[in-house]
């Protein structure tokens, strides 16, 4: 019997299946970081297309947490409207979704902004060198954190994800490689977490108390003296109880050192953060088979699978995951003729 279908229920927010789609960079937002059709319409299909959950695009939290000038964002309240359209076109075709929020730190390549981060380090030969933030950055930082979860929010997401992966500005502060301070944010694992801790602490003092917070984390820095799976496992536990329902567990992207990309390649990094933390986790990584993702599931490797690439590709990969593992799984009353019987 196929688990990949099973519901799963995270604080008051019950997902109908276990396929998450990850939040998956669009960029082609305008400068005012609004909601375009075209992510209605993209959101939307996956939704259609039977996936459980969609964690929308790293959205910045402010103009300089920007990824590019094409981002999504959510830091002021013009924003607001045009992400609870891209809500509402989720929520009537099935499917739960959240943001994630973002600051991208040292990788901010944003047209005119000031470029900050934990320590002035260039992501590359390519990069500019960050200015180094003082405590009153951090402090203003954690303040936008918690006016984007708030304007979340009114926006009616189901959940927020907390952006602390991929070399962005939270996970810079967790990595040894990225952050070497000597104040109270470097050095040890305990002062490398604080930023993440205080995020968490901003972001539930405005998210509704039964709505989960997820975080997402690199769990694997691919350098010698960077971090590992265990020791962001140990971080998390140092600031779980601070309010975190879910791990999204990724890796990379903190220094441009390249991992052995294989199928699953992710799902031991999972494994050991949802061992360690006694939290479910959404793990994956190149994960683009039906009965490769159940069996993750059913071997309680994860809780969730993300499912990213195959879904840019195929956005009804969930229904047609269905037919594959003879799960019965309802589908839109317009495609009902196309469902395959039964013979």
């Amino acid at each position: 019997m196929n688990k990949l279908f099973n519901e799963i229920r995270i604080k008051n927010m019950t997902v109908k299946n276990r396929i998450a789609m990850p939040p998956m960079c669009m960029y082609c937002a305008g400068e005012d970081g609004k909601v375009t059709p075209w992510h209605v319409l993209h959101y939307a299909t996956r939704a259609v297309g039977g996936a459980g959950l969609i964690i929308v695009e790293a959205t910045g939290i402010c103009p300089e947490g920007r990824i590019s000038s094409n981002d999504l964002g959510l830091w002021n309240d013009d924003q607001i409207e045009g992400m609870r359209t891209l809500v509402d076109a989720v929520h009537e075709n099935g499917a739960k979704i959240a943001v994630q929020l973002n600051h991208a730190g040292r990788k901010c390549t944003a047209d005119g902004m000031h470029v900050e981060a934990p320590s002035p380090i260039a992501f590359d030969d390519g990069s500019v060198v960050p200015h180094e933030m003082t405590a009153a950055d951090i402090d203003q930082t954690i303040e936008e954190f918690r006016l984007a979860a708030a304007r979340a929010e009114k926006a009616g997401f189901d959940m927020v994800e907390i952006h602390a992966a991929h070399g962005y500005l939270l996970s810079e502060f967790l990595s040894p490689l990225t952050n070497t301070r000597n104040d109270q944010y470097g050095g040890s694992a305990e002062n490398r977490v604080k930023v993440l801790g205080k995020a968490i602490d901003a972001v539930n003092s405005v998210w509704p108390q039964e709505k989960p917070v997820c975080v997402r984390v690199s769990a694997e820095d691919y350098q010698e003296g960077g971090n590992k799976a265990e020791d962001l496992a140990e971080m998390l536990c140092m600031v779980k109880d601070k309010g975190i329902d879910i791990i999204d567990v990724s890796t990379g992207g903190v220094v441009p050192a390249v991992p052995n990309a294989v199928k699953g390649y992710q799902i031991p990094h999972a494994e050991i953060i949802k061992k360690a933390t006694g939290l479910p986790v959404i793990g994956g990584g190149l994960v683009t088979e039906a009965r490769e993702a159940d069996d993750i599931i059913s071997a309680e490797r994860s809780d969730m699978v993300y499912v990213g690439r195959e879904l840019l590709r195929n956005p009804y990969w969930p229904l047609q995951a269905s037919v594959e593992l003879d799960a019965e799984v309802k589908w839109p009353p317009q495609y009902e003729r196309a469902k395959p019987r039964k013979k």
